[in-house]
């Protein structure tokens, strides 16, 4: 009676098996566990009904012995090391091209996390960083990086008013924070204007870390303008003769006043122009985001502004609504 049974069950086990909608169904570990099973309360001389050989359900009832005595072990070794770890350990290495392992062994420490040498040298070379630190001198996007600091960038640049009248406007920009300063706009910039520009631009502080001033020939910059930037231990380094390229930040400012602000505005008069470039000087230093500085505005540069609420953000409008600002409000 038990073997018909066991028969019974095996063929019901094959049909269910056959009927689940695939040309040639693939058998599952539960499938095979419970045909083995069968086939020991069968004789040998009829596994044949359940459509496999008698090997093939020896190997099954096998497999299902190996799995009840098999246990989980626990992984051996050295736990990994956390992924923040190893993402601020290539960091350093990125930001430091003259640390080696033993310099990041010794920040690593100083900040509470000890990790081998080894360790250290594994990670760098995964990440295809080379562990020896760089002995030569800095690459050239770091040098210009490191003396953008001190540099000084000037230029004028012209604007017709309504009536066709030509004005010009004299501005500086700090090269390393992109700090822009509009000194002055004049329909003659003659020498002694433009001398006196640089002058009011000294006594404003403008000139404390200038190392080197950038501009190009243009007669209107004079010896005595010059010499206003010598005196303050700057030094003055004029572009080559028809090279805009060579005073490349000022020359973006340029083209950035003049697709966001004086191309969309009738100018009447200087005092109307003066008007327009301070409100764009204090929304490009103070609020505007400047792809080279990390999106970050010269006046906000290093720091990290807590998120505002969506419900708190209002809109501000600068320059007649021609651009729009937008700050949180208080709670």
């Amino acid at each position: 009676m038990r073997e018909v049974m066991a028969e019974n069950m095996m063929l019901r086990q094959r049909l269910v098996v056959q009927t689940r909608g695939k040309p040639c169904p693939r058998l599952r570990m539960r499938d095979r566990m419970f045909l083995a099973a069968l086939s020991r309360h069968i004789p040998r001389e009829r596994w044949g009904i359940s459509g496999f050989s008698p090997k093939t359900l020896m190997r099954w009832h096998r497999e299902a012995v190996a799995r009840k005595w098999t246990f989980k072990h626990r992984r051996t070794g050295r736990p990994p090391t956390d992924p923040e770890l190893l993402a601020l350990i290539i960091s350093m290495a990125k930001d430091n091209p003259r640390w080696g392992v033993y310099r990041i062994k010794g920040e690593l420490q100083g900040l509470g996390h000890r990790l081998g040498a080894t360790t250290i040298r594994t990670i760098l070379r995964r990440a295809g960083i080379s562990p020896l630190p760089r002995r030569d001198g800095p690459s050239w996007p770091e040098f210009l990086k490191a003396q953008a600091d001190g540099i000084l960038a000037c230029d004028f640049f012209t604007v017709e008013t309504v009536f066709l009248q030509t004005l010009y406007v004299l501005f500086f920009i700090e090269v390393g924070s992109r700090r822009i300063h509009i000194e002055g706009v004049t329909r003659n910039p003659d020498s002694a204007w433009v001398t006196q520009q640089a002058r009011n631009l000294s006594m404003e502080d403008g000139l404390e870390n200038v190392k080197f001033l950038i501009r190009d020939r243009d007669s209107k910059f004079t010896a005595s303008f010059d010499e206003v930037f010598c005196s303050e231990g700057a030094r003055v380094v004029k572009t080559p003769v028809r090279s805009p390229k060579a005073n490349a930040f000022a020359e973006r400012f340029v083209g950035t006043f003049r697709r966001e602000a004086s191309d969309h505005v009738l100018i009447l008069g200087r005092r109307h122009l003066l008007r327009l470039a301070s409100a764009f000087e204090d929304h490009y230093n103070s609020h505007r985001p400047h792809r080279g500085i990390d999106l970050q505005a010269p006046d906000s540069i290093g720091s990290a502004p807590s998120p505002v609420p969506i419900d708190r953000i209002r809109r501000r409008t600068v320059l007649g609504g021609l651009i729009n600002e937008y700050h949180g409000v208080a709670a």
